[in-house]
């Protein structure tokens, strides 16, 4: 974007840029609650030990203290104290305790979408902020959780990114199971580790991929190159399948995971056509995840990174031997919204929701011009009025200045018109039944025409 935040990592939005990141909100939940969606918010904070529990990004976590301690309060406690407290830095770790406290109140499978703040240290950057919006959806399970909902999970994300203002988009989806078989079957058996090298790939290559699992994990070079080949299959349907087996390597737990991606990718394939790719690079980096893994870029957009990830985890949220399992999805909202933004994808047709400006005759005829707001406001057509009396034309270059297509003027007589100050077209209206068109009445946000 043009402008840089007085404070590096925390965006603030200009009214007409807000009004862009309402819409994509807006049409999020629309998405989500046609599918069964119910929203919930979570607490800010949570303890360091449950932020940290799985997982290895304790430096990104923001820790949270006063600036000054009670009389008597332990000062300054150390920043890996589990019972401190920390900003989330995603929404599903706060969820899953959300569950465990919750359990006896909801319904199972239980089907949830969040829209909250998150913070996360990270070197500030396009797409990256220490301070940002996340908008995750999940479905949790009391003891089990049939796979169906993985499929289910990718189908919506896919249908929500699709109804927003944004180039071209692919869900990269991988199975940990069938990455875990493999490198079993291969004879590696730190498979986090293994996982956790794959998920460097793009940032640092192949062969240096290659180095870090023959150094860190005693890899031979046999088995670092059959592990490169597994996350060089990509295919756009279940063609995967065939080239996985074709490495020759046999395992249980591979078999699994083969099944289950293939069922994703070909229910992609039917019902999101060019969608979705399996795409078996994918890792990522997070521990609880157990089964579907899904990253998403933006196509000519790559470099800005994921823009929506997540996938199945099975033992993140726990209660004695109570075991919810879940899948879930996370868009990032502000990445996206800033790449609306500084690449001009979609703009918003005004830059305030007022539709209407009713002109003043005179000062004395502030209160009727507040009925005529009033009854417009009625009908749902958002309405200002002017604070004082001016020119008819200095108040037409304000609501102009503004972007606020109407202007309304009302004479001595009482007689009422309305003007379009974008065409000049100037007619006869009655507060009462007067009515723009829709695209009027509200702002619209529309996406750039492809170049």
């Amino acid at each position: 974007m043009a402008r840089t935040a007085s404070l590096s990592g925390f965006p603030e939005w200009l009214p007409e840029e807000r009004l862009v990141e309402q819409h994509v909100l807006d049409s999020l939940r629309r998405t989500f609650e046609l599918h069964g969606f119910s929203s919930i918010e979570t607490r800010a904070v949570e303890t360091v030990g449950q932020l940290l529990r799985k997982g290895e990004i304790d430096k990104e976590v923001y820790g949270l203290s006063r600036l000054q301690d009670d009389e008597g309060e332990e000062a300054g406690k150390g920043k890996h104290d589990p019972h401190a407290l920390a900003l989330h830095f995603d929404l599903t770790v706060p969820f899953a305790r959300y569950v465990v406290e919750n359990a006896g109140y909801l319904a199972f499978p239980f089907r949830r979408y969040q829209i909250q703040k998150v913070w996360r240290g990270e070197r500030p950057q396009e797409g990256r902020a220490r301070e940002f919006t996340q908008a995750d959806i999940d479905v949790v399970g009391d003891g089990e959780l049939p796979f169906r909902y993985d499929v289910e999970i990718a189908l919506v994300i896919a249908e929500a990114l699709g109804a927003l203002p944004i180039p071209e988009f692919r869900l990269r989806i991988n199975n940990r199971k069938l990455a875990e078989g493999f490198y079993r079957g291969i004879g590696l058996t730190d498979t986090a580790g293994v996982l956790r090298s794959i998920d460097k790939l793009e940032k640092i290559g192949p062969e240096k991929v290659a180095g870090l699992l023959k150094s860190e994990l005693g890899a031979t070079d046999e088995q670092a190159q059959a592990a490169l080949k597994l996350a060089g299959i990509k295919t756009e349907d279940t063609s995967f399948v065939a080239q996985v087996r074709s490495l020759g390597v046999s395992n249980d737990l591979l078999e699994e995971g083969l099944n289950e991606l293939e069922q994703v990718i070909e229910a992609a394939v039917k019902r999101v056509p060019g969608k979705v790719v399996a795409d078996l690079s994918i890792a990522r980096g997070l521990d609880y995840y157990t089964g579907t893994v899904v990253e998403t870029v933006l196509v000519g957009h790559e470099q800005l990174g994921s823009i929506c990830s997540g996938g199945r985890y099975d033992a993140l949220a726990s209660k004695g031997n109570r075991k919810f399992p879940g899948v879930g999805l996370s868009i990032g909202v502000t990445r996206l919204v800033s790449r609306i933004l500084s690449q001009d994808l979609a703009k918003a047709s005004r830059s305030v929701p007022t539709a209407v400006f009713v002109a003043l005759t005179s000062d004395e005829s502030w209160g009727e011009a507040q009925d005529v707001a009033t009854e417009l406001r009625s009908r749902g057509i958002p309405a200002e009025v002017a604070a004082k009396a001016e020119k008819f034309g200095k108040q037409i270059k304000f609501a102009d200045r503004r972007g606020i297509p109407f202007v309304w003027f009302t004479d001595e007589d009482g007689k009422h018109q309305v003007k379009d100050i974008r065409s000049g077209e100037q007619v006869d209206a009655d507060p009462a039944t007067w009515t723009p068109s829709n695209d009027d009445i509200r702002v619209q946000v529309t996406a750039a025409p492809a170049s």
